[in-house]
């Protein structure tokens, strides 16, 4: 197996709420004044180690605020460390926010020709891709309305079918198989599961230690910003729940 994923001595400051609240005026004041305190940074990443080889299926657990979500996109380049480095090889398709990245104003076309075209592929394939995303989507009578006309839900749909239709080398899941009404959450769960067959390495934020002890085959654990233990999934599950569960008494 070859490498894919590293990550060495990666730490990761992120800004409090008070230091946005910050504004200049109020900065000069408060110095002024002789109360400024400069604000807090917190450590949200704290000296993480990670190699994840090619077709690994690994899932990551923790409570809320561990720092799961955030090491997903720092390996996605969403986010750079603070110190430390990050290493990936492979076309990586991020289903995080989906939507997120969408030009609010452009088609949901253009849209999908953009989004290609920033992971690699040319204009000409992605417009052949247009017709089938939508499909799936289930949005074809939208293809020429600017993003901005659809509902939070459509826009989830539309994210999801696009990032798994350019079929990546690596796949980035955080808590997605929730998108849309019943029979769409079926269809999205269809696609996921061609991708657990193949050769894709998938890193997948889950809160349901059932699916990640039944489809994945190592677990993270996150504790804090550091990785508590990282294994077998049955195993790190089990490690993790007893702990839980010892707060829980």
């Amino acid at each position: 197996m070859r490498e894919v994923i590293r990550l060495d001595n990666v730490s990761l400051w992120r800004r409090t709420q008070q230091e946005f609240s910050y504004d200049l005026k109020k900065t000069i004041l408060s110095i002024v004044e002789g109360t400024y305190r400069k604000p807090v940074k917190n450590l949200v990443l704290d000296n993480i180690n990670l190699v994840v080889e090619n077709g690994e299926k690994i899932g990551i657990i923790g409570s809320n605020g561990s720092g799961k979500s955030t090491i997903l996109k720092v390996i996605c380049g969403i986010l750079k460390p603070s110190l430390g480095s990050v290493r990936v090889k492979g076309q990586i398709a991020p289903l995080i926010e989906l939507g997120a990245g969408f030009d609010r104003e452009l088609s949901l076309s253009d849209n999908i020709i953009l989004y290609g075209v920033m992971l690699g592929f040319s204009r000409q394939e992605m417009k052949k891709r247009t017709r089938f995303i939508l499909e799936f989507a289930e949005l074809k009578d939208y293809a020429l309305a600017p993003v901005k006309a659809l509902s939070s839900g459509m826009e989830a749909r539309l994210g999801f079918a696009i990032a798994t239709d350019v079929n990546p080398d690596i796949l980035i899941l955080d808590e997605v198989l929730s998108v849309g009404d019943e029979k769409f959450k079926q269809k999205c769960q269809r696609r996921m599961e061609k991708f657990w067959q193949k050769d894709v390495t998938i890193l997948v934020v889950s809160h349901s230690m059932e699916f990640i002890r039944d489809a994945c085959d190592k677990a993270i654990w996150i504790d804090r910003g550091k990785i508590k233990e990282l294994g077998a999934a049955k195993t790190v599950i089990e490690s993790y729940l007893s702990t839980v569960n010892e707060f829980q008494i």
